[in-house]
């Protein structure tokens, strides 16, 4: 196949779930497929993103893009704008039009079979009339993270907000899920709200993967006083898991085991979570790292302690293929099929989840037991490669269905 696949950013570094998905998924497509990778780029990636982009396809195509610092005063102000539009501002601010331009040019049946927008924002770039099918690759289902947003949000002012998002977002996801050929989710579950939140009948689900090579034990001892969480600190969904751990769970675990710490590692640590760890001593907030395999390995814990959230969270299946033992909500495991008590325990209120983290730390037979059935688990049947597979094989379907077909799906 030739590939033509959509994107925000530039995936170097690796630290964001949704990059490391597109990164490996990208990694195995171009072993068999020409993949061709048009993205926008406010020059935020790593120094050398662009040259290593030929890990992952083999034509790189940039789209110049400015966007909006968080936390800038900018950012207040298109917050206000967007009081008057229809889009959701986590969509509205990557459109551009020099890049439904370049889809135009591109998605041509002499140079691409089929058009990938990876993620939902994209995806109003993708002009109606194209003569190739396409596929949306939903990461998440973008609603329900809304949804959770105002269901947590304790102040009327930000819950408004996040309701009024929701709305927004449940409308554009919508109509979206239905001017695709075909959409591909991550889990059975993100499939079915797919169909049957929006009516959207082609829709496929393609499992998480893990690098089970890299991310793997190193037999260095676990450290029982030691409880940690890893993810990116701008996301709000980790923003969140971060505050509620520290201010619910945390101080009941240490009333049974005073010397435990909470290590939290992850790119930009909000000003709201330095805060929390200014006033928290037990909360060790260190920031981005080049390897966090490390600091998995050396937790006694793992903890995913998600409110909110969508898709599946990557940080998982990373910590499982270290043999870490794992404690998480029914959100942080949400789309993955594991079981608790089998391959890590899962509890949802902070005295429940509070006494998970407790009876591993303070039962490491079990607690060992636990982290190598996941481990185990996961090495067999989350590799990278057939994921990969299982994508391509959908794509080529669409494709198949396609032939004779005068205009895609999204011209309708």
């Amino acid at each position: 196949m030739r590939i033509l696949w959509l994107k925000t950013e530039l995936l170097h570094p690796l630290d964001k779930g949704g990059r490391i998905r597109s990164y490996h998924m990208l990694r195995e497509l171009i072993r068999h497929h020409e993949v061709t990778y048009l993205t926008l780029d406010d020059g935020s990636a790593a120094p050398d993103a662009a040259e290593r982009a030929t890990e992952y396809c083999q034509v790189l195509a940039r789209i110049p893009f400015r966007t909006t610092p968080k936390h800038s005063p900018r950012l207040y102000g298109d917050l206000l704008l967007n009081v008057w539009s229809r889009l959701p501002y986590a969509v509205a601010k990557y459109a551009s039009a020099a890049m439904q331009q370049r889809v135009v040019a591109l998605a041509q049946p002499e140079q691409h079979d089929i058009l990938v927008c990876d993620f939902l924002f994209p995806s109003q770039n993708v002009p109606p009339g194209l003569p190739i099918p396409t596929v949306l690759f939903q990461h998440n289902v973008e609603a329900a993270i809304w949804r959770r947003h105002a269901d947590v949000a304790s102040h009327p002012l930000r819950r408004a907000y996040f309701a009024e998002q929701w709305r927004r977002m449940c409308r554009f996801e919508r109509q979206e899920c239905h001017r695709f050929d075909h959409v591909i989710a991550v889990s059975d579950q993100d499939r079915d709200a797919i169909r049957g939140a929006y009516g959207v009948e082609a829709v496929s689900a393609v499992a998480t993967g893990v690098d089970v090579t890299f991310f793997a034990p190193g037999g260095a001892p676990r450290d029982p006083r030691e409880v940690t969480f890893v993810g990116s600190l701008e996301w709000m969904p980790n923003e969140d898991a971060v505050e509620y751990f520290s201010t619910a769970i945390l101080p009941r675990i240490r009333a049974v085991l005073p010397e435990v710490t909470f290590t939290v590692v992850g790119r930009h640590p909000t000003a709201r979570l330095q805060a929390l760890a200014a006033a928290v001593p037990a909360l060790n907030l260190v920031g981005g790292v080049p390897d966090v395999r490390p600091y998995m390995e050396r937790a006694g814990v793992f903890v995913v302690p998600m409110r909110i959230g969508g898709g599946t969270r990557l940080k998982i299946y990373e910590a499982l293929a270290m043999e870490a033992p794992v404690v998480t909500t029914r959100v942080g495991a949400e789309g993955l099929p594991v079981l608790a008590g089998k391959h890590l325990l899962m509890a949802d209120d902070p005295a429940g989840f509070a006494a998970a983290v407790v009876r591993l730390l303070t039962a490491p037979t079990d607690a060992e037991r636990l982290a190598r059935q996941g481990g185990a688990y996961v090495r067999e049947r989350f590799g990278w490669s057939s994921v990969a597979a299982e994508f391509a094989a959908i794509c080529e379907q669409v494709i198949a269905r396609h032939e004779g077909a005068p205009l895609s799906a999204a011209s309708r």
